[in-house]
């Protein structure tokens, strides 16, 4: 039936939303974050099969700023002092292209009525930027140029646990994540694949699945705290990030929806140089999303792909980004069990 199977497939899709990895010129700190807007999407709190399951994804990202955020670039990499006052007119872009893979755990015995599962995932990538502007100093010097920089490696490593629990068509799940900063960073770069620092978020998702009707809502929010970058003294403030998705099974293997996300930094950063301010970062996106469900031998596979367009953008650089999910695991079993305790148990 057409409701059982979305139901199975629910378990499947929500491995796009596994773990944590950086992107190309995003903010806080010269423009890097630890969260990426977007990670999560649809059914990312419906429960998973219990056993071992794979993600890959392919994130793609294209982005460019001015002002604040080209600056706080060039004083990172110490093209020029940030006690003195110049005039700025500096343009930023930046393009990443990275694939993450998590591998995760699902257990079967629940924890304090809840479905656990433990994911540790791992990046690697290629990262560019090009920094191309003027400065002009206190006594009228002008300095022009363009610098650039390209960087193909390993990111940091970031664990994940999750508790979720199903009730009918209500599904709810909590979350914590961290950075373990061992990713290829340097701070003289323009471009890294490491953060530099360590990080905390955690969170909580609800998804609305309605098997019988094949309509679905997810949220999934959460805050950030950033520990202090020992090679710059520098400390990312607290981040507040919300992600969405909304979609319609158009069949047991098709579906197709929207996405979008929004990301706000609500304190300040410290270490920051007095010209940047308290560097607070904020974007909003949007756009399509499309999944497809298909037999691999005994498993389930998934294949997803979602973009977004960003807009409203302060001291961070925005455009758009990618993601292509492929994602396996164990099929749900197909015994009598109705499905929405399927979804509790699997």
């Amino acid at each position: 039936m057409k409701s059982k199977s979305i139901t199975r497939l629910g378990g499947t899709m929500a491995l796009a939303a596994l773990a944590f990895f950086p992107g190309v010129s995003r903010a806080d700190e010269s423009g890097i974050s630890f969260w990426v807007p977007g990670l999560y999407g649809s059914l990312s709190a419906v429960p998973t099969t219990p056993g071992w399951s794979m993600a890959a994804i392919y994130y793609h990202t294209s982005v460019s700023a001015s002002g604040n955020a080209a600056a706080a670039r060039e004083i990172q990499v110490g093209r020029f002092s940030p006690t003195i006052n110049v005039n700025l007119n500096l343009s930023l872009s930046g393009q990443g292209d990275i694939v993450f893979l998590a591998p995760t755990y699902t257990f079967a015995t629940l924890v304090l009525g809840g479905q656990l599962s433990a994911s540790v995932a791992g990046v690697f990538g290629r990262n560019a930027a090009s920094l191309a502007g003027t400065l002009t100093g206190p006594l009228g010097n002008t300095f022009s140029g363009t610098l650039s920089d390209a960087l193909t490696s390993y990111g940091d490593i970031y664990p994940t646990l999750k508790l979720k629990w199903n009730q009918g068509v209500n599904n709810f799940m909590v979350y914590g994540a961290g950075d373990i900063p061992v990713g290829d960073y340097n701070p003289m770069r323009l471009a890294n694949l490491g953060i530099g620092h360590g990080a905390i978020d955690f969170g909580a998702g609800y998804t609305y699945l309605n098997p019988a009707t094949g309509n679905e809502f997810s949220g999934v929010g959460g805050f950030t705290y950033n520990f202090l970058n020992p090679d710059t003294n520098y400390q990312s403030g607290i981040d507040f990030h919300f992600d969405w998705g909304v979609s319609h099974f158009m069949s047991k293997q098709l579906f197709v929806g929207f996405v979008g996300y929004a990301y706000q930094q609500i304190t300040d950063d410290f270490g920051q140089p007095p010209i940047l301010g308290g560097f607070r970062s904020r974007v909003f996106g949007v756009g399509p999303q499309l999944g497809y469900i298909f037999p691999i031998g005994d498993n389930q596979a998934f294949l997803g792909v979602k973009g977004y367009r960003e807009f409203d953008a302060a001291n961070r650089p925005s455009g758009w980004n990618t993601w292509l999910t492929f994602s396996i695991a164990e099929a749900a079993p197909t015994s009598t069990v109705t499905p929405t305790k399927r979804m509790v148990t699997k």
